[in-house]
């Protein structure tokens, strides 16, 4: 009987993990955008994902502002699946994130900052969601990190911003 008190426990603490693991805002800068058209398909594959709140669109700087709902469990891969779904690539990803989504989500940190807030923001430095250029200057500095140069899709190379 005791098994099994444990396990439920077990079970309804990896749920409330869970739910606390978030993402509260992404700023996307696409790149390879030419026109309103282009902006428009990116807007529209981010507004079809059930977690999304709201889209800003700033056409000057290519920039969409993604917030999202309260509670869901998105990882970045998704955002990028979504931009190039539309024909487009990420130049820049930074998420304004729960700080508990970086401690529990496979995320790992190339600098080090101040987790004190219940919320962060960091961007994302993996291929994909840095420019080509980016991503090779990336990869000169953080060529000692077995983990970056091995390009696992999901680990999420991130540093701080604030």
């Amino acid at each position: 009987m005791k098994k099994v008190y444990i396990m439920i426990a077990s079970i309804i603490l990896m749920f409330s993990i869970k739910s606390n693991a978030q993402i509260v805002k992404a700023e996307i800068r696409a790149t390879g955008l030419t026109c309103s058209m282009c902006s428009n398909a990116i807007n529209k594959q981010l507004k079809s994902m059930p977690e999304v709140a709201n889209v800003e669109t700033d056409l000057n700087t290519n920039t969409f502002t993604v917030t999202l709902k309260e509670g869901n469990s998105l990882t970045p891969k998704v955002f990028k699946e979504k931009v190039e779904k539309a024909g487009f690539f990420i130049g820049s990803l930074v998420l304004t994130t729960k700080t508990e989504t970086i401690k529990k989500e496979g995320y790992i940190a190339v600098n080090n900052a101040s987790t004190n807030n219940a919320e962060v923001q960091i961007q994302v430095l993996d291929k994909g969601y840095v420019t080509e250029k980016e991503f090779k200057k990336l990869s000169k500095s953080l060529k000692n990190l077995a983990t970056y140069s091995s390009n696992n899709e999901d680990d999420f190379h991130v540093k701080y911003v604030n």
